[in-house]
This record gives structure tokens, C-alpha cells and sequence, in this order.
């Protein structure tokens, strides 16, 4: 599915499929949905190893959804972003809601198969800065390009800029990643508090903001996490099933 023309403004990056968007709901906003996902029932959280999360939309198994309403304060967002993006094939249906300590993140992955290859984050509360690292299959993808050769301007050009690379997240920003971005590479968050900024590929607009960045050892420029971060990972299942037993 192709991206609406006013969705292209805010790709960041060499990578084609990558887009970050600044400023998509405002502070009001994000004390609301943070209101709503601290007065949800205590059972909605799980505790991991590193942080905890709750689930909203259904379980998701190998198989498919067993699904469940999104609540109206969940699916008004995942509406907008669906409506604004025009990705998705149907309306987002399962949402993830991670809470991360300003020392807590989460290792290099990759999304499982189930999902549709498309992944919208919403960032409420502290900055943070995503890692984005090739998947082996993407490096080997690209030698045998290479050994072949390839025609300027063909589709898989941009194979050749698939050094890792990250995306400084802000509160209220969206990030939406799809085709190579999702299948081609592992994204992360490092446990730290304190996160390089330089190698972001959007630190040319986070650097604008007061307040948000500090400067180190030889004048790099980092983050530092001082407060909770909770995320709003939004995806579509693309197989729903009412009942685990019809499988």
C-alpha cells in the first residue's frame, strides 16, 4: 500500500519506508492517554524482565488474533493514524503499551509474522532514541546485488545505504515503518540513560528543541531519559479468529 503524498514529507533517512512525524498529538493529548493507561485495571499489566506492558485488542497467537475491542480511547488514536497514513490494509485491531524506566529498553527484534509489515509508535512521556540495525539477511540480500549489478535507479538502490542507523523519538512524535525498514532490519532501545543523538537521522529537529539535549565528551550530543516512557505500538493481525478451536 502506497503512502499518502502528504505522508512522504516526513520520511527520514536513506531508507525509503521510514517516516517520522513530530508534533502528532499534543501534550493534552498525551495526558490523556497516559490518564487512561494508568487508570486501567491492574490486570491489564504485565511485568517483564525490563519493563511492563499491557496488551489491548485480543491475544495473538501463532495462528492468528483472538481478538478483543479496543477501547474508544485507543481506537480514536489508531483511527487517525490509519486515516492519516493510509497503510494499513483494514483498521488497526492490536495495540502494545510498553512502559520503560528511563534505564529499561528493549533488545534489537523484529516483529513476528503475524503482523501486517507495518508498525505505527507513539511516544508519550520521556525522548528516547531508536536503533535501527540490518538483519543478516538484508546484508546477504545486498552482496549478491552486488555481484550481479544492478541497474541505476532500480527499486533496491537503497540496499546499498543499509548501515544501522537510529531515530531520536520525542514525546507526542509518531513513527511508522514498513516494507525494508520492518523486514530488513532489528530496531531496539539500549538500557541507558544517557543516549548518543548524533546518529540519528533526524537530530537536525530534535537538536531545535531546548531542553532536550545535553552535551559530552567531545561535544556529542545525547538525551538523557530523566522520566517514564510508555510507547503505543499499533499493528493489524491480519488473520482474526472468533474461536481458537475452528482453527
Amino acid at each position: 500500500m502506497e503512502a499518502r503524498d502528504d505522508l512522504n514529507k516526513f520520511k527520514v533517512g536513506s531508507i525509503p519506508t521510514l517516516f517520522y512525524i513530530p508534533d502528532f498529538i499534543s501534550d493534552s493529548d498525551q495526558k490523556l492517554l497516559l490518564n487512561h493507561i494508568y487508570t486501567a485495571p491492574v490486570s491489564k499489566w504485565k511485568s517483564l524482565k525490563n519493563r511492563r506492558l499491557q496488551n489491548w485488542g485480543g491475544i495473538v497467537h501463532e495462528k492468528g488474533l483472538l481478538p478483543q475491542n479496543l477501547p474508544p480511547w485507543l481506537t480514536k488514536i489508531t483511527k487517525r493514524i490509519n486515516e492519516e497514513s493510509c497503510l494499513y490494509p483494514s483498521a488497526i485491531n492490536h495495540v502494545l503499551i510498553n512502559e520503560y524506566l528511563p534505564n529499561q529498553g528493549i533488545m534489537p527484534h523484529q516483529d513476528g509474522p503475524a503482523y501486517f509489515p507495518v508498525v505505527a509508535i507513539l511516544s508519550l512521556g520521556s525522548p528516547v532514541v531508536m536503533d535501527f540495525t540490518p538483519h543478516s539477511s538484508l546484508i546477504d540480500n545486498k552482496s549478491d546485488i552486488d555481484d550481479r549489478g544492478l541497474a541505476e535507479g532500480s527499486d533496491h538502490e537503497h540496499l546499498h545505504n543499509h548501515s544501522p542507523f537510529s531515530v531520536a523519538l520525542m514525546p507526542g512524535s509518531l513513527l511508522i515503518f514498513k516494507d525494508t525498514a520492518y523486514s530488513g532490519y532489528l530496531h531496539g532501545i539500549k538500557d541507558c540513560e544517557i543516549q548518543q543523538l548524533d546518529t540519528a537521522v533526524n537530530a537536525t529537529e530534535v537538536l531545535r528543541q531546548q531542553g532536550i539535549v545535553e552535551t559530552h565528551d567531545e561535544d556529542l550530543k545525547a538525551i538523557r531519559r530523566s522520566t517514564t516512557r510508555v510507547s503505543l505500538t499499533c499493528r493489524v493481525v491480519s488473520k482474526v479468529h472468533k474461536n481458537l478451536f475452528r482453527f
